[in-house]
């Protein structure tokens, strides 16, 4: 397929590119003309994204080729996706650095100024998955899901922005979750490790909107590494059993499906376009409505309010028409 010009002399770096949701998006830029720098932690996989080394170990024979299979064929890193880019006729450089470390965020950025003279779009697609019940997560486990959402996404804000800056235009295009509203599934360090990208992009999108920057936020449904081991991890395996209605790989979305969209973002038809919550998933794309109050009461003057006035008036007022966020989950 003939490469297109749409984003011909812009510099787009995609964290969490080697693999992906990360890496569909990459080659949908690069397809588009786009100069790409390429990026996660180190060469080969990163490991485990959902299966646990145990639960891995107590995989049988079958299962355990199955997912060596598997893994064989979709995992890779920032080189082998930068490669991939340079095959198609593109420009791309791959480097690898962890985006929860600031000198190596400085570092991913410099290389790619270094390569092509600046940064235009920057896309953290770069994010951690992992559940438990909250009351029995570890600290580690927590720095581990925090680390990279919503610190390592600052940290490659803040060194890209001063390009962007200067050049007066720029696209952020950062990877939540519809987990940053709660989930089924017991996870609450990755809600509010979601919750806080959300709330990170806002800010920024607020502050740096008269500079030409436009931030936004993606929440994508796709089928990635961390889907096909749900399957091993939550589908009959020996190793641990099942968990509900877990969605199996063959079931979700390519992670292809994320890119249009995001593309469509960093056009200039979308420049008006900022602060905004966007769920993609296969063919339906959703827009979430910013948080808004609904409904308030209040008192004259400087009285404040008892708990038998609220007894009476908060269901009637305040509440009317409530429902919790188990809804929407």
């Amino acid at each position: 397929m003939a490469m297109g010009n749409l984003f011909k002399d812009k510099v787009v770096l995609v964290t969490g590119s080697g693999q992906g949701i990360g890496r569909a998006i990459a080659l949908a830029f690069a397809n588009e003309g786009a100069k790409l720098v390429t990026n996660n932690r180190k060469p080969g996989s990163t490991g485990h994204a959902q299966l646990t080394d145990a639960q891995y170990g107590a995989l049988g024979p079958e299962d355990k080729k199955a997912f060596d299979d598997i893994r064989f064929k979709i995992y890779g890193d920032a080189k082998t996706t930068a490669q991939t880019i340079r095959d198609m006729g593109g420009e791309a450089i791959g480097v690898f650095g962890d985006i929860a470390k600031d000198e190596d965020a400085k570092k991913i950025v410099d290389e790619a100024v270094k390569a092509f003279g600046t940064v235009h779009i920057l896309v953290n697609a770069a994010g951690s998955f992992g559940n438990g019940a909250l009351a029995e997560i570890t600290e580690a486990e927590w720095d581990k899901m925090t680390n990279i959402k919503p610190k390592g996404h600052f940290h490659m804000m803040k060194h890209v922005i001063p390009h962007m800056q200067k050049q007066g235009w720029g696209r952020i295009l950062n990877a939540s979750s519809k987990a940053l509203m709660g989930d089924v599934i017991r996870m609450a360090h990755y809600c509010a490790a979601n919750a806080g990208t959300m709330g990170l992009s806002m800010g920024a999108a607020c502050e740096y909107y008269e500079d030409g920057i436009t931030v936004n936020i993606f929440s994508p449904w796709a089928r990635t590494r961390a889907a096909y081991e749900a399957d091993y991890a939550f589908h009959g395996s020996s190793a641990v059993g099942e968990l509900g209605e877990f969605p199996k790989a063959e079931d979700t979305p390519d992670p292809e499906a994320i890119a249009p969209f995001l593309l469509y973002l960093c056009t200039e038809d979308a420049k008006h376009i900022t602060g905004t919550i966007f769920t993609l998933a296969g063919n339906n794309i959703s827009r979430h409505q910013f948080p808004i109050m609904t409904h308030s009461i209040s008192k004259p003057g400087k009285e404040y309010w008892t708990v038998e006035e609220l007894r009476h008036d908060a269901p009637a007022y305040l509440l009317a028409g409530y429902e919790n966020v188990l809804k929407y989950v």
